[in-house]
């Protein structure tokens, strides 16, 4: 298998979720060459296999679907259409709802939130805010054509109404906190994700 560049903001130190792809695309796939980069540092290797990490990546970089990428970048446009076609709230948010968008359909993971220094998953939300989430999960993700990843979906909750703030096409550094929560965690699940092999479910372990 050709190498796998992880493009993330910063490598010394690493980033944590970007060391925990790392480490998890090694636990899968034990031959591969993996490494950290960053975009200042990307010299284009067309062999090689692409898991961006940041918005911040060059027009030219070879991915499935660079187009995604772009979508993502243009907070403003993603905003407004989410107000103007779904009417959904938009503002800052943080709560983190991961989806692990496969190629034969959505698996939405448990609510990430930021508690006593360090994030946390998972936030109980009821049901009538659970199908809100949802459905502005998968009326988003279709609009863009998503190709299979794990997405990171930032919200907030105002009174009972759900507040979109942004969409990313990664899993974002809240991810950490499926690491011996969630199996598979999120950051297995985005490997899996991009190399389209099969994900049935997601568990929460017994803690």
């Amino acid at each position: 298998m050709p190498p796998v560049l992880i493009v993330c903001d910063q490598v010394n130190p690493p980033l944590p979720h970007a060391l925990a792809l790392k480490e998890a695309i090694a636990s899968l796939e034990p031959e591969v060459d993996i490494a950290l980069i960053t975009p200042e540092d990307l010299d284009l290797d067309l062999d090689a296999v692409y898991c961006p990490l940041t918005l911040h990546i060059p027009p030219e970089l070879p991915l499935p679907s660079p187009s995604i990428f772009l979508a993502c970048q243009d907070l403003a446009e993603q905003q407004q259409w989410v107000e103007t076609e779904l009417d959904y709230e938009t503002g800052p948010g943080n709560y983190w709802l991961p989806i692990v968008w496969t190629i034969k359909g959505p698996l939405y993971g448990e609510v990430i939130g930021w508690e006593n220094e360090g994030y946390v998953q998972p936030i109980d939300l009821p049901d009538d805010q659970r199908q809100p989430l949802y459905h502005l999960a998968y009326d988003l993700l279709h609009h863009l054509n998503a190709p299979p990843a794990v997405y990171t979906l930032q919200f907030a909750l105002n009174d009972r109404a759900i507040v979109f703030d942004r969409l990313f096409p990664f899993p974002t550094e809240c991810a950490i906190a499926s690491l011996k929560i969630q199996e598979p965690d999120l950051l297995v699940c985005h490997w899996l994700c991009l190399t389209h092999q099969p994900i049935l479910d997601l568990t929460i372990l017994p803690q």
